[in-house]
């Protein structure tokens, strides 16, 4: 259901990418009440909605990754 991919999309800043599929029937407030609790414990971001031509939704979610840099 869940996959998690990286990749920079420009030098120095890289943004974390989740991919959640929801089946059709599945209701419209129901997939948002999902993606709003993920956004609010995870931190997600929309990116990208997608449905196809059987019903299910392709949510494509991003977050900046933020590296802690040592300090001496």
């Amino acid at each position: 259901m869940t996959a998690v991919d990286r990749r920079p999309p420009r030098p120095g800043v890289e943004w974390e990418f989740d991919t959640v599929t929801y089946p059709r029937d599945f209701p419209r407030n129901v997939v948002r009440k999902l993606l709003v609790e993920r956004a609010e414990q995870g931190g997600w971001v929309l990116d990208r909605v997608r449905i196809g031509h059987d019903g299910k939704r392709r949510v494509i979610l991003r977050r900046k990754i933020i590296r802690a840099v040592r300090t001496a």
